[in-house]
């Protein structure tokens, strides 16, 4: 099939690059004309693992192009996905819908024919319809459906996510539509993949109360967590023995310095504030955006007790900045929480992420940017793994202890067990949870 895609960020990026992995047709529009020129020459202007190849494969085999004309990509296609931006307000929390419906107005005044718009941001209930209500106010004459087909991508995973989904969800309301669906993702339900065909508001709830529910599941053991810290047991063992029993699963059940990125804490506030606007406070959802921002704040005082409750003058080493392992996306990670309060309380920090930096150098003021993590940690008093990279995993521990002032750790991923990091020669020793 035809396909225009109208954004190339993230969701938009991967999902068109994949659609064309599929055999279809794609174009993806943006505004942005540097953008636009890196994708010409085959850069991605995100990181994902895998993103870069598939884009120049599929260039190269004349299923993917890229374009700053709307007007041109949209003409006779079949559908076209929405995939621009949703951030919250600044003001509210509330999810924007500016670049949702700028989009919608430009496709209306492009259409000459009729095409499916399916709507891949992630957006309020009730978003779609005024989806529908833009484009016919922009080409009254237009032919078109709209359909909700949210995304449940992983950065890091993205692309095993959208070619090996756990499901596809569309909401759709005609038979037209349904039907250009069910051919876009035909390559996928033929390998077995379910596609949930749902109302369009039933598919717009589903993916905040699905990113809620895994906020929430994050956010449950962080608390257990506390608990276990507080009564001597070991976090690590109780979402073992938790993730086991098949209704409760052991995905999402890893202690951290609280959630962040794209989608969780954006999606959880929007869908508090849809459960306000219509009058049924959803109170497990907004706990747990408290208890989120109460968990960073944890952090901070774990760091302090390690640095005997001063940190003026201490030099301090972090490992990782973005809000997870493989990705670049610094959005509402702990570290814009963490970081920034170590330097106002007087520490000189280093920094160090493999990919962390191009985004990470903008909203981290005062911290020195280091390459190698050895040589971040060299003369510290304390290094702090906050992002859980494979880089981290795989360090020589005693190497790391041997070239530090004062031999402290705190691991906020647990990825390294407290026997192998007293071994290594670290004294002083904080994880989560036990």
């Amino acid at each position: 099939m035809r396909i225009a895609i109208v954004g190339t960020g993230y969701v938009g990026l991967v999902s068109g690059a994949c659609l064309a992995e599929l055999g279809h047709s794609v174009t993806c529009i943006d505004k942005d004309l540097a953008k636009i020129a890196g994708l010409l020459q085959g850069r991605s202007p995100i990181y994902e693992p895998g993103l870069e190849p598939l884009i120049a494969r599929n260039m190269a085999e004349g299923r993917l192009a890229f374009t700053t004309d709307i007007g041109a990509a949209v003409a006779g296609v079949d559908a076209i996905f929405i995939a621009v931006g949703t951030p919250s307000r600044a003001e509210d929390g509330r999810a924007d819908l500016g670049f949702v419906m700028a989009a919608a107005a430009e496709i209306g005044r492009s259409l000459t024919g009729y095409a499916v718009v399916i709507t891949k941001s992630t957006v309020p209930v009730g978003a779609n319809r005024q989806v529908a209500e833009a484009i016919r106010a922009a080409n009254p004459q237009a032919g078109f459906d709209v359909v909700s087909n949210p995304e449940f991508l992983r950065e890091g995973a993205a692309i095993a996510d959208f070619m090996q989904p756990d499901r596809v969800v569309v909401g759709v309301d005609s038979k037209a539509a349904g039907k250009v669906l069910a051919e876009i993702y035909a390559p996928l339900t033929k390998a077995g993949v379910p596609m949930i065909e749902t109302g369009i508001e039933s598919a717009e709830l589903i993916k905040y109360a699905a990113n809620a529910f895994l906020a929430t599941k994050v956010t449950f053991i962080n608390e257990i967590a506390s608990l276990c810290e507080a009564v001597g047991a070991d976090v690590t063992a109780v979402a073992r023995g938790i993730g086991l029993d098949a209704r409760i699963g052991p995905r999402f059940l890893q202690p951290g310095p609280g959630y962040g990125g794209s989608c969780f804490p954006k999606d959880s506030k929007a869908l508090a504030h849809i459960g306000r606007d219509n009058g049924v406070p959803l109170q497990i959802v907004e706990a747990v955006i408290g208890a989120n921002d109460g968990v960073k704040r944890r952090m901070i005082e774990k760091l302090e007790a390690l640095c005997d409750d001063d940190m003026r003058g201490r030099t301090i080493a972090v490992f990782g900045v973005t809000f997870k392992a493989d990705t670049d996306d610094m959005r509402e990670a702990p570290s814009l929480t963490i970081v920034p309060a170590l330097v106002a309380a007087g520490a000189k920090v280093r920094v160090t992420d493999p990919q962390g930096r191009h985004e990470g150098e903008a909203l981290l003021a005062g911290v020195e940017w280091i390459e190698d993590p050895y040589a971040a940690a060299t003369g510290a008093d304390l290094v702090v793994i906050l992002t859980e990279w494979a880089l981290f995993r795989e360090l020589d521990l005693a190497r790391l202890a041997r070239g530090m002032a004062l031999r402290r750790i705190a691991d906020l991923r647990n990825i390294h067990a407290p026997e192998a990091l007293r071994a290594a020669g670290f004294d002083r020793i904080a994880g989560i949870g036990r």
